[in-house]
Parts: C-alpha cells; sequence; structure tokens
C-alpha cells in the first residue's frame, strides 16, 4: 500500500503495546493505493483467534475504551 495523503502512527499500537511503531502500522483518512498484492500469506489458527476474541471481550466486560 502507498498513502495518497497524510499517515498517523496507529495509536492503538504504537507507544503502547509496540513503543516507536515496530510493526509500521498507520491510519490514514485518505485513500491508499495498491501496489502490490501478497500471494501467499497464512492467518492466525482458529484458536488464537479465540484467544484474541475472549481477550477483547474481558476487556469490554470492564469497560475498556480499546479502539482509540
Amino acid at each position: 500500500m502507498e498513502p495518497t495523503g497524510p499517515i498517523e502512527d496507529d495509536p492503538n499500537l504504537t507507544n503502547k503495546k509496540f513503543p516507536g511503531n515496530p510493526t509500521l502500522s498507520y491510519r490514514s483518512r485518505d485513500p491508499l493505493r495498491v501496489i502490490a498484492e501478497v500471494m501467499k500469506w497464512q492467518g492466525h489458527p482458529p484458536e488464537q483467534l479465540q484467544q484474541m476474541k475472549d481477550g477483547v471481550a474481558h476487556l469490554k466486560t470492564k469497560g475498556a475504551d480499546i479502539i482509540d
């Protein structure tokens, strides 16, 4: 992806979980230009996805605002 306008570090990761944004996670209000396609990608196993969903649900029950 290539930004067509300004981008900012994703506040859900940067300086919270991964200081300095080593995951290269960004946000933009402008469109992104597709410059290449990932042909081979393997997602997380179902068990790991369920653990992630359970963790988010647990945070929600505690009233955590998990998405900035």
